[in-house]
């Protein structure tokens, strides 16, 4: 029996000798990978999980809600796209905005060649302060977006758009020449060396997308983004813009409604949708979103055509309720405090499987 016990002994300290040996030996292979690859190379996975994704406002409050982290996460690849004259620059603009009054640095580049600086400067950009590209290939381009991102120093690097990414072969090519799938390819080797440095420089890359109809469709959803597959799959978040109803002052058309659906989200549940008002030389009425969103989660009270915030009227109309807001800045930044809580509580917060990103996604397939 003393020999049983003891032979017990024997195997214990020795398998405690080795988890000792192995966890040195791993200890010393990781300490080896940091040394040679940088931190941040490898680490648990406890030590990389936050509590809170970092993230940058849209402009749009209704967005950041439907967006389910308070907006859009650092360091990742994000997919804006939508018909024509949709929003998705004007978006992007605010997005834009939003990062320089943080402080940040920004960047675009103007693929298409139609940036508007008086039009983003009545959006709150800094012209003088955002960097901007015109590259007359879609190679370059790119290129220029790595080296961006690669220095660390960018905060928002935005393309526009994919579309317009045409390659070197394209351009010196004649006109009806056939180049199947060279800007798939381009995007595809982009989008790999773009991810394995993006994380590390906690940069974020919107590609601004158009859509597209595939021919011979009869049965499910013809539309689909250029650009090939690539982009649908290393966008952490996408999100399908649409134009909705007129809005009308006085018989006049002054903007209209906007729907971002949230059609892939790595970082919470996807498919919420966001409607805000988009107004004619103005972009997002923010404003407006924010009462809308008071009502929705019952902070304004609504009782026929009168509004009333804690007990008091502060306005007939939703018109009126939003020159209140504009005029008492202290009740705007507790109201939108408020609603920014009640979104917290709304929205339960996680990854989401491969299966609910697939679900309902428009088609990306390769040009």
């Amino acid at each position: 029996m003393a020999e049983k016990k003891k032979k017990k002994k024997a195997v214990e300290v020795l398998e405690k000798e080795d988890l000792k040996g192995r966890q040195k030996a791993l200890k010393s292979a990781i300490d080896d990978i940091i040394k040679e690859y940088g931190a941040g190379a490898v680490m648990k996975l406890g030590e990389l999980t936050t509590e809170n994704v970092e993230v940058i406002p849209t402009g749009a409050l209704g967005l950041d809600v439907a967006l389910g982290v308070g907006g859009l996460p650092r360091g990742r690849i994000v997919e804006i796209f939508g018909p024509e004259s949709s929003g998705k620059t004007t978006l992007t603009l605010h997005i834009i905005s939003e990062v320089q009054k943080l402080g940040g640095e920004t960047a675009f580049i103007d693929v298409e060649h139609a940036l508007d600086p008086v039009y983003a400067h009545k959006l709150g950009v800094d012209v003088d302060k955002l960097i901007v590209s015109q590259p007359d290939s879609g190679e370059e381009a790119l290129e220029i977006t790595e080296r961006l991102v690669r220095s660390s120093a960018v905060d928002l690097v935005v393309v526009d758009s994919v579309a317009a990414l045409v390659t070197k072969a394209e351009i010196e090519g004649t006109m009806g020449d056939a180049h199947v799938g060279l800007q798939a390819r381009l995007m595809s080797q982009a989008l790999r060396k773009l991810t394995s440095i993006m994380n590390k420089t906690n940069t974020t890359v919107i590609f601004i997308n158009q859509l597209r109809e595939k021919v011979g469709i009869s049965y499910g959803n013809p539309e689909t983004t250029p650009g090939g597959r690539a982009l649908k799959f290393y966008a952490s978040v996408r999100l399908d813009v649409r134009r909705g109803e007129a809005i009308n002052e006085s018989g006049v058309k002054i903007g209209n409604k906007t729907k971002v659906k949230v059609v892939k989200n790595k970082v919470a549940p996807p498919f919420r949708e966001a409607v805000f008002d988009m107004i004619y030389g103005k972009g997002i009425s923010a404003f407006g979103n924010i009462v809308d969103l008071a009502i929705d989660f019952e902070i304004v009270k609504k009782s026929g055509s009168w509004f009333s915030y804690e007990g008091e009227n502060i306005g007939q109309g939703r018109d009126k309720v939003i020159d209140f807001l504009q005029n008492n800045d202290e009740i705007r930044q507790e109201v939108e405090r408020l609603v920014k809580e009640k979104a917290k509580q709304s929205v339960s917060y996680g990854a989401i499987t491969d299966e609910d990103e697939a679900e309902g996604e428009i088609d990306s397939s390769e040009e």
